[in-house]
């Protein structure tokens, strides 16, 4: 299998207590919601970071992970490889440059392996809603305990849409005192369109001195991301 060493930082106790409450939530949403997809209105909320850290919440309980990034656009992943060589992403092998173990890395983390975007394609709509993708995400649930889609902003393209309806749920990212109401609810009503039961909202960078009240979801999960 490819290796890569993908940077994995220290979190403050708090966060990581936030993110064992969200992982805990998620779990409590019922055994047969393995296959997530994160989404979030717009982009910079934070979303790519969450999914991370949420993919190593669950791999340090000793459960098997693997992140498949999704946003073949913007994509930030990548980013946090410190050591080795993505050479195939999701793009190479949705366009049917490669097979599937080409694209499937193991990242230095035990228990987490990831799918890379890959070369940004000038169609990733279309790729995304190709059989390929749905047998990808087969694959995915049958080898591992909980898979994490990342997925491209649904607030700005509708890709997160064309993957939905193949996922157990679904969990939208929303940043404080950046998204209003308005724009969270077309984003979650759009979610439900799919089919995708939509799990909850995630409230991300939340200035705790505050004391505002946020966005409700069906489970309110208030995570302070670490950058």
């Amino acid at each position: 299998m490819n290796q890569v060493i993908m940077e994995k930082r220290e979190l403050p106790y708090a966060v990581k207590e936030e993110l064992k409450l969200l992982r805990t939530n998620i779990q409590f949403c019922g055994a047969d919601k393995r296959m997530i997809l994160l989404t979030s209105a717009v982009s910079s909320e934070g979303k790519s970071t969450s999914a991370f850290n949420l993919c190593d919440s669950f791999a340090e309980l000793g459960k098997s992970v693997i992140l498949i990034d999704t946003d073949m656009r913007r994509s930030t992943m990548s980013h946090k490889v410190t050591s080795g060589t993505v050479k195939a992403g999701l793009s190479h092998y949705l366009s049917g440059q490669c097979g599937i173990g080409d694209v499937i890395y193991e990242t230095g983390i035990q228990n987490l392996h990831c799918v890379f975007s890959g070369n940004v394609p000038p169609n990733p709509v279309e790729l995304l809603a190709n059989d390929r993708m749905k047998a990808l995400l087969d694959y995915a649930k049958n080898h591992y305990d909980y898979v994490i889609v990342d997925a491209a902003p649904l607030g700005m393209v509708v890709d997160a849409a064309a993957i939905a309806p193949q996922c157990d749920g679904a969990i939208l990212l929303l940043e404080s005192g950046k998204i209003n109401y308005h724009l969270a609810s077309n984003v979650a009503e759009q979610i439900k369109k799919t089919g995708c039961p939509l799990l909850g909202v995630v409230l991300n960078k939340v200035d705790y001195k505050s004391g505002k009240k946020y966005y409700k979801g069906y489970y309110k999960h208030y995570y302070k991301e670490y950058a």
